[in-house]
């Protein structure tokens, strides 16, 4: 385990955002679409569960996604702004099926805000414990979805949200057949 067991599942949530718009393909376009996309995340607390909350995590995708990408400042600053902007104040909590684990916000908080603290509180441990380079964009020419490596020798190239790895592997073994 790299990380914390509550980061890594923060991580990965922010992967599953992120990509929720990967190669062009809009996976929450409808409120509902936003709520099975939570639930299956495990998000808690309130929601508003209207347009307004919809752009607001589409705005918070669009932060992520750009950081996902960005160098260390960069991310620190963003980071920063996030944590400020939905005040964050980190306390251990326990609920639901989760063991003791950080919360930075109230359940009542915005969605977004709720969102992008565990976001950035996860964030912030990569930066601190210095594996940015944890945080890839799929290996696969034709596929823009985010990747987090968190294999132990840094192999993971492509990404979950199709066959990357597949296609990549068997075009590979197609080029070696043919040369021989």
């Amino acid at each position: 385990m790299v990380f914390a067991p509550d980061t890594e599942v923060a991580l990965r949530s922010v992967v599953d955002l992120i990509n929720t718009c990967a190669n062009g393909d809009e996976q929450l376009a409808t409120p509902a679409d936003l709520d099975r996309f939570l639930a299956a995340e495990g998000f808690t607390g309130s929601r508003t569960r209207d347009a307004a909350e919809l752009a607001s995590v589409h705005r918070l995708r669009g932060e992520l996604a750009e950081l996902w990408l960005a160098g260390e400042s960069a991310a620190v600053e963003t980071l920063n702004r996030l944590l400020r902007e939905a005040r964050a104040l980190p306390q251990l909590v326990r609920h639901d099926q989760w063991d003791w684990h950080l919360h930075a916000t109230t359940p009542e908080a915005p969605l977004a805000d709720r969102m992008s603290t565990e976001a950035a509180m996860a964030l912030v441990d990569v930066i601190r414990s210095k594996e940015m380079d944890r945080l890839l964009v799929c290996a696969a020419e034709d596929c823009d979805a985010v990747v987090l490596d968190l294999s132990r020798n840094r192999s993971k190239r492509y990404c979950d949200t199709g066959n990357c790895a597949n296609r990549a592997h068997v075009a590979a073994y197609r080029a070696r057949k043919a040369a021989s």
